[in-house]
C-alpha cells in the first residue's frame, strides 16, 4: 500500500529539521573553524546585546570590534575563521579565567585593561595560560593611572617577567606584514575632538613580556585603540591609513600566536 503523499513530505521534513539540528550542534560543539575570536571577560561581566559595547568594561566595542576584524583576518589571510554576527557576537567567544575553554583559545583579546582588577586565582589561571603557550593581546588603555592598574595586575600574573618595548626586529613584527610603529592608532571619540590622545597618554607603546625561550606572551598596545579601528573600518571619518595599520598588527598577532 503506498503511503500518502503528505505523510511522505512530513517524514522528509522530520529528517531534514534531524540532520539540520546535527550539524547545528556539530558546529557548536566542533566547530570546523581553525580560529575564532576570544574575548577575555576578566570581571565576569555582560556584553547586553545591543551592540558598540553595551556592558562592563570587558565588553567596549563589542561585538563590532570582532565582526570586522574577523571579515579583515579572513580576507587578508588563508586563516580559516569564524566570521562574527555584528548583532549578537555569535561567532566568537567571550570567556572568563574560571572557564576550563580558555585553554582551547590559543588567542585572548582584552580590552580596557586598566580598569582589570584580578584576584589571585585569576592571576595563577593565566600565568597558566599564558606559559603553556597561549598568547593575550591588551587594547585600549591609556595614560599613567590606567598604566599603573594594568601593571598591579599583571605583576601577579607574571611577577618576575619584563615589560619591554617590542624590538623591530623581533619576529611578530614581521611574521606577515611589516609593522610600523610610527602609525598611531587613537580611539574615534579623541580624533573626533582634534586630538590623537587621551586621558594623558600622549605618547603610543608597542610593549610585550616574553617567556624563557624568547616568545612573545603577551602584547601590549598601550595609548592606543585599536578595538576602535577595526570597529570603525566603514567609517567615513576614521582615517584609513591608522585601520590599516591596526589590522596589520593584530593579523600578525593571530599569525605569531599560531605558529608559536
Amino acid at each position: 500500500m503506498e503511503k500518502p503523499l503528505s505523510l511522505v513530505i512530513l517524514a522528509i521534513l522530520a529528517w531534514s529539521h534531524e540532520t539540520l539540528s546535527q550539524e547545528a550542534l556539530a558546529e557548536r560543539y566542533f566547530p570546523s573553524h581553525e580560529f575564532q575570536f576570544s574575548r577575555l571577560m576578566y570581571s565576569g561581566g555582560n556584553c547586553l546585546g545591543l551592540g558598540y559595547g553595551w556592558g562592563s568594561d570587558e565588553c567596549v566595542d563589542w561585538p563590532h570590534a570582532e565582526h570586522y576584524f574577523m571579515q579583515g583576518l579572513t580576507r587578508l589571510t588563508r586563516v580559516n575563521g569564524a566570521i562574527v554576527s555584528s548583532y549578537d557576537g555569535n561567532g566568537g567567544h567571550r570567556i572568563s579565567l574560571e572557564n576550563d575553554s580558555l585553554f582551547d583559545f590559543p588567542w585572548l583579546y582584552a580590552v580596557e585593561v586598566g580598569a582589570w582588577r584580578l584576584n589571585e586565582m585569576q592571576a595563577e589561571r593565566l600565568r597558566e595560560y599564558l606559559l603553556r603557550g597561549g598568547f593575550l593581546v591588551v587594547d585600549d588603555f591609556h595614560g599613567a593611572l590606567e598604566w599603573s592598574s594594568f601593571l598591579a595586575s599583571m605583576m601577579r600574573v607574571l611577577p618576575n617577567r619584563p615589560i619591554i618595548e617590542i624590538p623591530e626586529t623581533d619576529e611578530v613584527m614581521h611574521v606577515l606584514y611589516d609593522l610600523d610603529k610610527n602609525t598611531r592608532i587613537p580611539g574615534i571619540y579623541p580624533l573626533m575632538n582634534g586630538r590623537m590622545w587621551e586621558k594623558g597618554g600622549v605618547n603610543p607603546h608597542w610593549r610585550g613580556i616574553y617567556d624563557d625561550e624568547g616568545r612573545l606572551m603577551v602584547a601590549i598596545n598601550f595609548n592606543m585603540d585599536l578595538g576602535d579601528a577595526w570597529e570603525h573600518a566603514d567609517t567615513p571619518g576614521y582615517p584609513e591609513p591608522m585601520t590599516a595599520m591596526a589590522y596589520r598588527f593584530a593579523v600578525n598577532y593571530v599569525i605569531y600566536s599560531m605558529t608559536h
